[in-house]
């Protein structure tokens, strides 16, 4: 299996609900680093997984309506705690549709799979890993 990864960050705000989160229950804000990685069995006739520019716009394409954002404001998250694990998702499914839609360009229709992975800190990220189907 082949890979290849992109990275981006993105600065949000949000707030959780739940005794579970303790004093994240405050708005507070949070810089992630995001990792997408594209699978792919066979590389391209052109010796790649897929086009890196290309994967690097369309990842920061699907950050920009969260950059600088409160995530508690936005619809789609309504009633939702964006989490770490829960953001990672988001964006998987937004790579996906992206991906399926021939944004990575040439290539692209050949990514059998996608991980991203948000790091909060050095010392803690969650990822999400999915076939693409």
């Amino acid at each position: 299996m082949y890979a290849v990864e992109v990275r981006d960050h993105v600065m949000i705000a949000h707030s959780f609900k739940g005794e579970l989160f303790g004093p994240a229950q405050a708005l507070h804000g949070a810089t992630f680093v995001v990792d997408v990685a594209f699978f792919r069995e066979t590389l391209t006739a052109d010796g790649v997984v897929v086009d890196i520019g290309r994967a690097s716009e369309a990842l920061k394409t699907i950050l920009a309506p969260l950059t600088f954002r409160n995530l508690d404001d936005l619809p789609e998250f309504a009633g939702q705690n964006t989490t770490t694990e829960f953001l990672c998702g988001h964006i998987h499914r937004a790579m996906a549709a992206a991906t399926r839609a021939g944004d990575l360009g040439p290539g692209g229709e050949g990514v059998s799979r996608l991980r991203v992975t948000l790091h909060e800190s050095h010392l803690a990220r969650a990822w999400f890993e999915a076939p693409l189907a």
